[in-house]
């Protein structure tokens, strides 16, 4: 009878389990969020999301609290260090936003034999789609055949067993927004016959 009361004593003395916040757009905890390449997005995240946590980090009197702690060589070394991260981050997503406008969707009909065609789209990762969620939700939503396959490029494409290159461009226009249907392109690949 000694051993369940001497057993039962060490739980009473555990505490809770602490609950971490992390970052939707970095993965860190807020805290160390600064060490990440996206300060801004993360803040913008953690005020909208965890308004009160956002104000203990990021209120004037903490900046001020954490910056009065560091030398005047300190202080405007990290003064650089965060233009300089800004700066990057700015830049990296204007190229993204260059390189999206620039890229081109590529929905391609290819005859197979005499009368049988599958469809080939490519240039979706470009977009940041992942393209076996994408061709799953292709193979439910035309009730066919769907897979990811790669080209002779190097790059991946998606196969749609079936003549499906219409319904696939009004779908990527309806259901993907953030894809201009400019960069959106139709393409008929038929097979050379052989001469006899």
């Amino acid at each position: 009878m000694a051993d369940t009361e001497t057993s039962a004593a060490p739980a009473a003395d555990l505490k809770p389990a602490r609950k971490v916040v992390y970052c939707g757009v970095c993965t860190l905890p807020p805290e160390f969020c600064e060490y990440g390449g996206t300060v801004k997005k993360c803040q913008d995240w953690l005020e909208s999301n965890h308004p009160t946590l956002h104000a203990q980090l990021y209120s004037a009197d903490a900046v001020t609290q954490n910056l009065s702690t560091l030398s005047v060589d300190a202080q405007k070394r990290a003064e650089k260090d965060a233009q300089k991260k800004a700066a990057k981050a700015s830049a990296q997503e204007a190229r993204e936003s260059e390189k999206r406008a620039t890229s081109k969707i590529i929905i391609k009909r290819v005859e197979r034999n005499k009368r049988k065609y599958v469809t080939e789209i490519s240039g979706l990762e470009a977009f940041g789609l992942e393209l076996k969620k994408v061709a799953k939700e292709f193979g439910k939503k035309f009730a066919t055949g769907s897979s990811v396959t790669k080209t002779a490029a190097g790059g991946e494409e998606i196969t749609v067993q079936g003549d499906v290159s219409d319904d696939v461009f009004d779908w990527l226009t309806e259901k993907y927004e953030e894809i201009p249907e400019e960069n959106i392109e139709l393409v008929e690949d038929k097979k050379k016959k052989s001469a006899a």
